[in-house]
């Protein structure tokens, strides 16, 4: 189950290769705030680790393939026009206690209780800020999930994210997807939740 480089009118979405690194330590080190640009010490040890998670990743791949499960794990989003890394996204499995949500409960109303966790398959994206509000998440989104009911034959896809991301919640919406807020305080991250289901084309 080899996921092929997916292309759209701007982007590419390709495997991470190692040559990457700098790229993409850049974006989701630097540029996301967890590491200060001006310092060494903290830096090098980030790119330290994101090396470690670059070589993870592509390994992934291939390994994944083998075992015939979901190509799961993060993809580069590149720009077509240039070549030049801008962010990535993918799919990652999600175990959550989506019961928690009114859309996953048979008896929506009733209260909302904890309840233990389920999976469901994630959408994730992060784009570097210098190329924020230009489209690209929702572009690299809309790609993924054309991917996900064509070929994987997926039934749902879900993303989640705190309160406060409205950027996110916003490629959510324009994702077509229906917004979930958890009525409960736990988990802090899955306070909302993006909902897709697939839909078959109606006959004409």
């Amino acid at each position: 189950m080899t996921m092929p480089t997916l292309e759209t009118a701007r982007l590419r979405i390709r495997p991470f290769v190692l040559d990457d690194l700098d790229a993409i330590h850049l974006i989701l080190d630097v540029e996301s705030g967890d590491v200060a640009p001006d310092d060494t010490d903290g830096r090098a040890a980030a790119k330290a680790a994101r090396r470690e998670w670059l070589a993870w990743s592509v390994l992934n791949y291939t390994a994944l393939a083998r075992l015939h499960q979901p190509p799961y794990g993060d993809r580069a989003v590149v720009l077509r026009a240039t070549d030049e890394v801008i962010g990535a996204c993918g799919f990652a499995p999600v175990m959550l206690p989506f019961g928690q949500l009114p859309v996953f409960r048979p008896d929506v109303a009733a209260p909302a209780q904890p309840t233990r966790n389920t999976s469901e398959v994630g959408l994730y994206w992060e784009i570097s800020p210098r190329h924020q509000r230009q489209g690209y998440a929702t572009e690299a989104g809309a790609a993924l999930i054309r991917y996900a009911f064509t070929e994987l034959n997926l039934q749902r896809i879900v993303a989640n994210t705190n309160d406060d991301n409205t950027a996110s919640i916003s490629v959510m919406r324009k994702l077509g997807m229906t917004i979930q807020r958890n009525p409960l305080p736990t988990p802090p991250y899955m306070q909302i939740v993006g909902v897709l289901e697939f839909q078959a084309p109606s006959a004409a």
